[in-house]
């Protein structure tokens, strides 16, 4: 695809874009953290969950991601395209531009080629439905807000890195389960299908959900359990109601940013089983099992303004805000937009 859009891709002379491949990892990685400190003050990259992710079924390195060099051939610009995802309707753009070499046209350039890129998609979205474009970023940090408003994009959502300090000597709360619920974890009941069911169920109430193909899905499911070296097995929390998982905490054991902090991945409650305090419930049975296991925080991430009032909640939990990203967007074609806004949809 460079061949197609090269000539539409201005760099300072000496500098070259090309597509990345798995000879770059390491470079990559270390382009990520170098970054990250500046915005966050952590390494957030880890090298086997960048090739997890580039390693994704029918993610292409070649079409979907590229690299700019500076001409003493240090990686200074990354960007990826994710489209992947069926319907193709919110197209995820990723990138990070060396803090040294900001403000010389890396980012506006390779922004430039992923919008080109995500337009590629259009046609394999239905007819009549909006196509967006997204990034993101860490609030506190100005250079790609300014880059994203030069580029005609809007700010559309907010989200939280919310956390509980497990150290601070306050006892937990044992968790209270509705009648009727018992604990069991995927390495009592190895059923994956039955999980992604529970999670694509309860997950449809969340801001941005887009219906997508099972078996699609399943795949990169499969792929990400079996390729993650973090994946614990007794850290996936299913709530039963008799045979049925009526809620799920899926957990990690450690964030590359922050490996004394547990992370809870995805935590969802079935429409049958809300307002009885399952989720919370579960939360305090995800912060036990990690205090047991000696980390000293845990951590989620949710949208500011949850359809669901998760917030809410996880403020009752005792989990405060510790950072904020921005989300913004780009509308590629107009038409109607398919994915939840609201509850009443």
């Amino acid at each position: 695809m460079l061949t197609a859009t090269k000539s539409k891709i201005e760099l300072k002379k000496g500098f070259t874009i090309c597509p990345a491949t798995m000879n770059d990892l390491e470079t990559a990685v270390r382009l990520f953290n170098i970054c990250s400190q500046v915005q966050i003050g952590a390494d957030e990259a880890d090298v086997d969950d960048i090739r997890n992710e580039w390693q994704t079924p029918n993610f292409s390195l070649t079409d979907s991601v590229r690299l700019v060099f500076a001409p003493n051939g240090e990686l200074v610009g990354y960007i990826e395209v994710w489209d992947i995802s069926n319907p193709p309707v919110r197209i995820w753009v990723w990138g990070r531009v060396h803090p040294d070499y900001e403000g010389q046209g890396i980012g506006t350039a390779l922004m430039q080629w992923a919008e080109q890129r995500a337009r590629q998609a259009i046609t394999r979205a239905p007819d009549g439905v909006q196509v967006i474009m997204q990034v993101g970023t860490v609030s506190s940090y100005q250079p790609p807000k300014r880059l994203f408003t030069k580029l005609g994009m809007q700010p559309y959502r907010h989200f939280w890195r919310m956390v509980i300090d497990l150290d601070d000597g306050r006892p937990l709360p044992p968790p209270q389960w509705p009648q009727g619920i018992t604990i069991r974890t995927f390495a009592d009941i190895n059923d994956l299908r039955a999980v992604y069911r529970a999670d694509a169920d309860a997950f449809q109430d969340h801001w941005g959900y887009v219906s997508r193909p099972e078996e699609e899905e399943m795949v990169k499911w499969r792929h990400w359990i079996e390729n993650d070296k973090e994946f614990d097995p007794s850290l996936w929390f299913l709530a039963m109601d008799g045979d049925e998982i009526a809620a799920i905490a899926l957990c990690r054991t450690k964030m590359p940013d922050d490996p004394q902090m547990g992370y809870v991945d995805a935590l969802a409650v079935r429409r049958p089983w809300r307002r009885q305090g399952l989720a919370l419930a579960l939360l305090h049975h995800a912060f036990a099992k990690f205090q047991k296991r000696g980390q000293l925080r845990v951590g989620l991430d949710v949208d500011a303004d949850s359809l669901t009032g998760a917030t809410r909640l996880y403020e009752k939990a005792g989990m405060h805000i510790a950072r904020q990203h921005d989300g913004y967007m780009k509308a590629l074609r107009p038409g109607k937009d398919i994915s939840r806004q609201t509850l009443d949809d």
